[in-house]
């Protein structure tokens, strides 16, 4: 894109955000924004296409290692030993570096102490699939990421990096999903930005897509240099955002445009 066609389309999004209306206190999904045939898609397993990583993550999450172990061997064929409750409060305070951290770096970081597996790579096709799977266990239940006690000062840190103005737009994540969500930019319809689909299906991809690569996306789309996938940075925001939709329910593998 040209800088002064850049710079046109800055100047509209400034216009669109210094007219906002109030932010409203209550969260809905992006889902109430997603036409009917988009919603019988993802209500039905069989038509649903983030389904066919969710059957890849659950085929990782049974094969076993060089040593004949697997996810499976503590958490059970299908995951039910995992709690749907835990799942859903990710981003968590790890008991060990007393940091957040987020539920795909847990499979990872699993992967490669227990099992011996190290090709797993932050936001690849593997580690999405075996997020989708396990994220998927706790859908339906609602999202309780914690954001008091210890938690505080890094949901804090996540807040401000989500209300930060960056990129030649001069664009923050707040301008959009917390002061239009529902109106159109162009023939977007914008949404509160909300998390509790993730890993979700993109149509405009067709492609699981992770948190924070949809980050990268919206990033890319005002000219904002992205942080690394897994940094500290975006742990942050992606604790931010996942608690921002406290109480919604979880619907991953959620489709959308």
């Amino acid at each position: 894109m040209k800088l002064k066609t850049a710079l046109a389309l800055g100047a509209g999004f400034g216009a669109l955000c210094t007219y906002a209306d109030a932010f409203s206190a209550e969260v809905y999904s992006g889902y109430t924004l997603l036409r009917q045939e988009t919603k019988d898609m993802q209500d039905d397993d069989f038509m649903n296409p983030g389904m066919g990583a969710l059957a890849r993550g659950a085929a990782m999450f049974t094969t076993p290692n060089a040593k004949g172990v697997s996810c499976a061997s503590c958490h059970g064929a299908d995951g039910k030993k995992l709690s749907a409750k835990r799942i859903a409060q990710y981003p968590v305070l790890d008991a060990k570096s007393k940091r957040p951290i987020t539920l795909q770096q847990r499979v990872i970081n699993e992967s490669s102490e227990r099992l011996g597996i190290s090709t797993l790579k932050y936001e690849s096709d593997d580690a999405l699939s075996l997020e989708a799977f396990v994220r998927n266990i706790a859908r339906g239940q609602e999202v309780n990421v914690q954001t008091d006690g210890a938690m505080t000062p890094f949901y804090e840190a996540g807040k401000k990096l989500y209300e930060t103005r960056s990129g030649q737009l001069n664009m923050a994540c707040s301008l959009c999903h917390d002061n239009h969500p529902g109106e159109k930019l162009r023939a977007q319809v914008l949404s509160q930005g909300q998390t509790n689909g993730f890993p979700l299906y993109r149509l405009a991809t067709g492609k699981l897509t992770g948190t924070q690569t949809r980050f990268n996306q919206c990033f890319d789309a005002f000219r904002a240099k992205p942080y690394p996938f897994g940094s500290e940075e975006y742990t942050l925001l992606e604790l931010y955002a996942n608690a921002h939709g406290n109480g919604l329910k979880i619907e991953t593998p959620a489709v959308r445009f």
